[in-house]
């Protein structure tokens, strides 16, 4: 197993998998990893890779084709915008007072950001924030199907967020179905995301000094330990003529994890150095790739960035820290990479 721990009493372990991944091909920038699937971690490559075309829909990971339904570029941006703007409005409300952070992350975390900016849409749309729908595909269309059958939908106006507004509009069983699986398609990754890097932040560098930025630790975290360590390229004619080694059947991963941490490009790669974001650019540095290639940013970015910062605030401002006993933090193989049960304590 892979360890890492940049606070000298914690140890990072990592899921078989992406231990192997970081013992077997850091530094290197094109590898086989299957007999179909190419990895690709150096950054002139993966640049190269991420400028030969644009995600196709199925490669896109919020906006893939949903219930057979495809959903164009206009609806994910028009939907993205929606969201944005209730993260805005939320962000613009009063700050947050005596919120109780303490406990188990990123859960808790998670439930703050879903009442934070969902907290005035209906039971039946919040509840498909629920960290345990991620448990199985087929829990969620579950959810979803008996959500949009029951009695009493939602009717546009009063004090619904843009996005629940969209989906009070939907007509019809199939309509609504559509809609709850929009909602959470928009809004789950928001809190998902922002709860796990915040986790991360806290497992890596917690407590902080006084003086770090909170951007500067939210930009370390996401370099170590990056929630999205992965962009799947499905096979393109235009990756053998990138790279030789790549074949005109092979799949391309590119690999975040493994070039966030390349010691050609990190000067002490293994360590939590928030400091290294006084001087560096994350939207020019290379190989650093949290939210996708300048080509394609995720449009999540812009909400992302200001609900950590505000989030990791309210943690250092209530004098919580990780609990001094909890000395592993482990990482599963899911879709987000993010340490699990981060105990957070009241600092003696």
């Amino acid at each position: 197993m892979a360890l890492s721990s940049p606070p000298a009493v914690r140890a990072t372990v990592f899921a078989p998998r992406l231990a192997a991944l970081l013992r077997d091909h850091l530094g290197q920038d094109v590898f086989r990893l299957e007999p179909d699937t190419i990895g690709v971690a150096g950054a002139a490559v993966a640049d190269r890779i991420l400028a030969a075309r644009r995600a196709t829909e199925t490669e896109r990971p919020t906006f893939k084709p949903l219930h057979g339904r495809s959903i164009s570029r206009s609806e994910a941006s028009s939907v993205t915008r929606t969201i944005g703007n209730d993260v805005r409005a939320a962000l613009a409300g009063p700050r947050p007072k005596d919120v109780d952070l303490s406990g188990s992350w990123p859960l808790t975390g998670h439930l703050f950001l879903r009442d934070l900016v969902l907290g005035q849409d209906p039971r039946r749309l919040r509840m498909l924030m629920s960290r345990n729908l991620e448990l199985t595909p087929k829990l969620t269309w579950s959810v979803i199907a008996v959500g949009a059958a029951l009695p009493g939908w939602p009717r546009p106006g009063g004090h619904l967020t843009g996005l629940a507004q969209r989906a009070a509009r939907a007509v019809g069983y199939q309509e609504r179905r559509y809609a709850m699986g929009m909602y959470r398609r928009a809004a789950a990754p928001v809190c998902f995301t922002v709860s796990t890097l915040v986790a991360n932040a806290l497992w890596l560098g917690a407590p902080f000094d006084d003086d770090t930025p909170n951007r500067n630790i939210i930009l370390e975290s996401l370099r170590l330990l990056p929630p999205s360590w992965n962009i799947l390229r499905n096979a393109s004619p235009e990756y053998p003529a990138v790279d030789d080694r790549i074949g005109d059947g092979d799949d391309v991963l590119l690999l975040p994890l493994l070039s966030h941490r390349d010691p050609a490009l990190w000067p002490d790669p293994a360590a939590f150095r928030p400091e290294r974001w006084g001087e560096l650019d994350p939207e020019t540095a290379p190989g650093y790739l949290p939210f996708g290639h300048s080509s394609e940013r995720c449009w999540g970015r812009h909400m992302v960035m200001p609900l950590a910062e505000l989030l990791l605030d309210l943690v250092r401002g209530s004098g919580l820290t990780v609990d001094p006993d909890q000395r592993t933090g482990r990482v599963p193989l899911l879709g987000l990479l993010g340490v699990e049960d981060v105990r957070l304590v009241r600092a003696a």
